[in-house]
């Protein structure tokens, strides 16, 4: 019998994300501090499950074989405690969303903020960036993501319309440069790029020529960003073209500080999708949460 489920639950972190850094990030707690308690758990077992080396983590025969047996079991042991919080008078407990800057701002948090006002005791953490992420693997409850980069093992609900993408600069800076009118012409622009967190490249610019094909342009300038509201300040300070979603620049394109080019090759994208695996349809705040983000 084992003492605390708790080394439990650290070793399989642990063994998910290959890393004991990674995995005291997530905990909270130090390296040192989840070490010895990994190294605890062996002692009790008199086994040993992970290989560890300078650079990386793995499990070892006996650690994969835990691993496959034993999350099942305490995923669901969460799942039902998580249920029995329908017999309180308040929903209460942890969630972890993944997802990027614009459809949390555009799209989500109005509908997240009435659930933290009514239920104080559910506790939000929403993670933005730009990366493609296990969320199973790094224990998130659900991600949104633009449909067509959905797993296909994954459940998902569309929380948002259609996204058209637009090529934009300032008029200061096409009263100096000649307004392309082919996605060729972007050559002799100064085109601002948006590095990819993923693996490292830099973002394509997409369009539809005449027949409706896509066309794939990978442009160059003098400044690239990972984030988009420095591409946008960067082309409100008239410094070049951009590539984005329109409607993150409405009130640019609305007060004039942005104009639109390429108009007749921009493309649309299917809009955001939350994601989750299965095993989560029946927690309550689960249930709370997919029901007030999906259309």
């Amino acid at each position: 019998m084992l003492d605390n489920l708790n080394d439990l639950k650290a070793f399989i972190l642990v063994a998910q994300v290959g890393s004991f850094t990674k995995a005291a990030a997530q905990l909270g707690v130090s390296q040192s501090a989840l070490s010895h308690t990994v190294k605890s758990l062996e002692n009790q077992l008199n086994l040993r499950l992970l290989h560890r080396t300078t650079r990386s983590v793995s499990t070892t025969a006996a650690g994969e074989q835990l691993l496959n047996r034993v999350e099942p079991l305490l995923n669901q042991i969460n799942s039902e405690i998580d249920t029995l919080t329908q017999l309180r008078n308040t929903l209460a407990g942890n969630f972890r969303i993944h997802a990027t800057d614009h459809a949390i701002y555009q799209f989500a948090w109005e509908r997240l903020l009435p659930i933290l006002k009514q239920y104080p005791e559910i506790n939000l953490e929403i993670t933005m960036d730009y990366r493609f992420t296990d969320i199973v693997a790094e224990r998130y409850d659900m991600g949104i993501r633009i449909g067509m980069h959905i797993d296909k093992d994954m459940i998902s609900q569309r929380i948002s319309p259609d996204m058209k993408m637009a090529v934009v600069a300032s008029p200061e800076y096409f009263s100096e440069h000649q307004p392309p009118k082919t996605p060729d012409d972007l050559e002799f622009h100064n085109c601002i790029n948006m590095r990819l967190p993923t693996k490292g490249g830099l973002l394509a610019w997409d369009f539809l020529n005449s027949e409706g094909q896509r066309v794939e342009k990978h442009v160059n300038g003098q400044l690239i960003v990972n984030q988009v509201p420095m591409m946008v300040k960067a082309a409100t300070d008239h410094l070049g073209v951009i590539w984005i979603q329109e409607d993150r620049i409405r009130q640019e394109l609305e007060s004039g500080k942005l104009v639109k080019v390429l108009e007749d090759w921009a493309i649309t994208y299917e809009g955001y999708y939350l994601y989750y695996p299965h095993r989560q349809e029946s927690n309550p705040i689960f249930r709370l949460f997919v029901d007030a983000l999906k259309l």
